[in-house]
């Protein structure tokens, strides 16, 4: 959670500062105002990476050198990230330089959820591993260095693959992923079930036509099913070096969740899909907090986007009701009331990158 945040010559802001509220902090304002640049700051704040520009030399304000993202955390633990155009990433976590991103990243946990989000049933398995091993990484102490590990490995086997390297070399990168790979795997499992069991909770209260329904999960490993990934990976050496590349292992899984036996992308409305990929994230932030006593941030980009006020409404006030701290972009001015009838809620208006409450 965060206590505040000063934003420097960060896109059209030049110099901005926010006392965010512990529940819901609704930020309205035109389109192209700057709302959106309020929740990229704190994405990159927790993450070290933008959602919408691969080069962070976008986000520096035109004329300027340097931006600048300075927060303070529930712990009160100060956070700075500064990005200069010829020094490149500067990160310090209390006074402290930073070198791994993954420190930053236990410190904020950010789940964000785009105005477009229901696209997500669109992207392929490698988007849905990598929201799902966020929430492993969050909750699992040892779950990164097993995910580094076989990361290692797996970049190692698939050069070898390439230059031919004689068997043995191939075997002993084999040993490593079969080790990591069924660490991570057994991690994915459990964590996937959990997430089952909330989200099934939380979609039948925020999409309420579906309460009664069945939510059931699919995993797939990323190997044939029983068997052991250490046998899948010795009788395919010859082919995966046709290929150049490792065809299994666990950076292979994928998974899925249905509604009554039923894909998602197929059931619901456009709506409903923000609703379920909602839900997913509302879900993970919630095993966070029971697991860790971590308040986790949500930033939902044009909460009015493909949902009618009555959904809004009903998503607000379990927003509002749960352990998570959100920044919600609006040109909705009609939720103003909503925000000034709570209590641990607050209004923030933008207007060409200045802020008033």
């Amino acid at each position: 959670m965060l206590l505040s945040l000063k934003l420097n010559h960060f896109r059209n802001i030049s110099s901005m500062e926010l006392r965010p509220d512990k529940a819901v902090n609704m930020i309205v304002g035109e389109n192209g105002s700057g709302k959106t640049s309020i929740l990229e700051a704190i994405y990159l704040l927790g993450l070290g990476r933008s959602f919408r520009s691969r080069s962070l030399k976008h986000l520096v304000q035109h004329q300027h050198s340097q931006l600048q993202v300075i927060a303070r955390c529930d712990n009160n633990t100060p956070v700075g990230l500064q990005f200069h155009l010829s020094n490149g990433l500067q990160i310090r976590l209390n006074q402290t330089p930073l070198k791994r991103l993954s420190d930053l990243a236990t410190q904020l946990p950010i789940q964000y959820i785009p105005a477009n989000c229901h696209q997500f049933f669109e992207l392929g398995p490698k988007y849905r591993r990598r929201l799902i091993d966020w929430g492993v990484f969050h909750v699992e102490p040892e779950y990164n260095y097993h995910w580094q590990s076989y990361k290692k490995s797996l970049q190692q086997r698939n050069a070898a693959l390439k230059n031919r390297s004689k068997r043995d070399e191939l075997l002993l990168w084999d040993n490593y992923l079969n080790r990591h790979g069924m660490e991570l795997t057994e991690y994915r499992s459990h964590y996937l079930e959990r997430l089952r069991r909330e989200f099934k909770v939380l979609f039948s209260q925020l999409c309420p036509a579906f309460a009664d329904a069945e939510v059931t999960s699919r995993f797939s490993i990323g190997w044939p099913k029983n068997e052991n990934l250490i046998d899948v990976l010795l009788a395919n050496i010859e082919k995966d070096q046709q290929h150049g590349y490792t065809r299994y292992g666990a950076h292979a899984c994928d998974w899925t969740l249905k509604i009554n036996n039923a894909d998602p992308a197929e059931l619901l409305s456009r709506g409903q899909q923000k609703l379920f990929f909602l839900a997913i994230s509302l879900a993970q932030l919630k095993i966070i907090h029971e697991l860790k006593k971590q308040t986790g941030v949500l930033l939902i980009d044009d909460v009015s986007s493909e949902l009618d006020q009555v959904h809004q409404l009903i998503l607000l006030d379990y927003i509002q009701s749960s352990p998570v701290q959100s920044f919600i972009t609006s040109t909705n001015s009609e939720l103003k009331s909503w925000v000034e009838s709570k209590d641990d809620c607050k209004l923030f208006h933008v207007e060409q990158g200045q802020l008033s409450t």
